[in-house]
């Protein structure tokens, strides 16, 4: 019989290597790579059923991986093991398209159920948020679109770089894009929500589970 293929992305390898203990005796447990686009280009090469990832990963935040791996393999489920006991993020991840979030502590009880409900195309949320989850989930259609939801791809692109602590420089030379583009997606930010500062947009980001440090 066929075991499910199962990538782990997760940039702390101690982790990874005690998921990997975790997953064997039911997945085949493809790769381990440490960043989200790391992520993408296995996904590619190596085609699995789930991906198991980190929220918190360099170059490319799992939350923005998810988003870009969804547009070429809409097929590859992806279930998020994260630090962050926080509902913002939960919520963020399913509006990326997750099929599950999982606390890392709760990892030993929680990761194979999530990996098998995302099998069978069904969403797993870590027990203790998701009464929060829904609570948000309707006080946000109650309110209308919010101005964290109105950003575009590139946009959280930008802020996962920002809050990693990138000039517009560097932003501009791992984007490929110029610098004064930088800082108007910068400014444009932070005048569709009222901030006043570079600070005051990471923190916004952080918040609403936009970003990930």
């Amino acid at each position: 019989m066929t075991r499910p293929r199962v990538l782990l992305a997760d940039d702390h390898r101690m982790m990874a290597e005690g998921l990997k203990a975790l997953l064997h005796e039911e997945f085949e447990l493809v790769g381990i790579v440490e960043d989200g686009r790391a992520m993408i280009d296995a996904a590619e090469k190596l085609r699995p059923d789930v991906i198991v990832a980190d929220v918190t990963m360099p170059n490319l935040n799992g939350f923005e991986a998810l988003t870009q791996l969804r547009k070429t393999h809409p097929n590859i489920k992806v279930v998020f093991l994260t630090m962050h006991q926080n509902a913002a993020y939960a919520r963020r991840a399913l509006e990326a398209g997750a099929s599950g979030f999982v606390v890392k502590h709760s990892a030993s009880e929680e990761l194979v159920v999530a990996i098998h409900a995302a099998l069978k195309g069904k969403t797993f949320i870590t027990p203790s948020l998701t009464k929060e989850v829904v609570e948000q989930a309707e006080s946000g259609a109650r309110g209308g679109k919010a101005g964290a939801n109105a950003l575009t791809s590139r946009q959280r692109e930008i802020l996962q770089l920002l809050a990693e602590g990138r000039s517009a420089k560097e932003i501009a030379s791992e984007l490929t894009i110029s610098a004064r583009t930088v800082e108007f997606h910068k400014y444009q930010m932070m005048e569709m929500n009222g901030l006043r500062s570079s600070a005051e947009l990471i923190h916004f980001a952080i918040k609403h589970g936009i970003v990930a440090i």
